[in-house]
């Protein structure tokens, strides 16, 4: 079975879709992390190292947005930002 196949029919079971709807933000910034790193050509090893850091804090912080278990700060994720010559920018979206 593809990881789509079984997202789709975990989705469909009411609890599982409403926890994954809470998740949204935490995956939302994920990608987000995930994607300037990427841009950036910085592996976990390398921006750990730009920020002080050892690798496995940041496995651990882009694995806790997944999770949503742990919410990382702001100044780890503005240290995280400036390591790749980003700037965090957070904004409130009115509810429609």
């Amino acid at each position: 079975m593809k990881h789509s196949e079984l997202k789709e029919k975990a989705l469909k079971k009411k609890n599982v879709n409403a926890i994954y709807k809470d998740l949204e933000p935490e995956f939302s910034l994920l990608r987000e992390l995930l994607n300037a790193r990427q841009k950036a050509g910085v592996s976990q090893a390398e921006i750990a190292k730009l920020m002080g850091t050892k690798a496995s804090a940041i496995t651990r912080l882009e694995s806790s947005l997944s999770s949503g278990k742990h919410s990382p700060s702001i100044a780890t994720l503005k240290k995280y930002a400036n390591a790749l010559g980003c700037h965090l920018e957070i904004k409130l979206v009115t509810i429609t």
